[in-house]
């Protein structure tokens, strides 16, 4: 029997297959972003059914097979169900999900990633904290943390070239810890805008989704 291996991280996708089963896309403290099987987590009554859901975060057991691995058993910390209340607000959390699987790579370290992703969750359920500021941080950080964000002093305010270069650098339990004025934000969400359109080479479904949440 394979070796059992032991990891931290959050579900970021569940897709079905077949009657019974579900794939899953873990980003993970030690793995990075890795795929596995959860057998029979649809099947009524399966232990796996309630750990193999988007947003778990926890540590996972996982058995490593030819090509991929196989879920045993996880103990979740946080499964924040509270999203699925919060309106936009999961809308918000689908979106930072989809961003980290985008930059996510099995076989890096992905601890930086992971921390920043269960502290935005944590931060979106805040009601003292705008949504719309906690997304403008998180993009920064990620693409930061994934060495595609440069600002461009000559286009930024300096208010707004003081927000990006702290969110740039401050530890990630401080990301979320300040307010800007509405001009700021203002600013900072056409800069961002501009920013990850120029990045991402493929679409986020889950940000026009949310864009259009927003708008409505």
């Amino acid at each position: 029997m394979n070796e059992q291996i032991n990891v931290s991280g959050m579900v970021l996708s569940a897709m079905p297959i077949g009657e019974n089963d579900k794939r899953l896309v873990i980003l993970t403290r030690e793995l990075g972003r890795i795929s596995c099987f959860a057998r029979g987590a649809r099947r009524p009554g399966s232990t796996l059914m309630a750990l193999s859901n988007p947003f778990a975060f926890g540590s996972f057991t996982l058995v490593e097979g030819r090509n991929s691995y196989s879920l045993i058993s996880a103990s979740i910390r946080e499964y924040f169900t509270e999203l699925a209340f919060e309106q936009p607000g999961v809308y918000y959390g689908y979106y930072f999900l989809d961003f980290a699987d985008y930059y996510g790579r099995e076989g890096i370290d992905g601890t930086d990633m992971l921390n920043l992703l269960y502290l935005t969750m944590k931060a979106i359920l805040n009601p003292h904290l705008d949504n719309r500021l906690v997304r403008r941080i998180f993009e920064i950080r990620i693409m930061t943390i994934n060495g595609e964000y440069a600002p461009d002093p000559a286009l930024m305010s300096p208010s707004a070239l003081y927000v990006v270069r702290y969110v740039m650098s401050a530890p990630l339990t401080k990301l979320y810890t300040f307010e800007v004025k509405p001009e700021v934000l203002k600013e900072l969400e056409s800069a961002l805008n501009r920013q990850t359109d120029r990045i991402l080479d493929r679409p986020l479904r889950s940000r026009r989704v949310l864009n259009e949440m927003i708008r409505t």
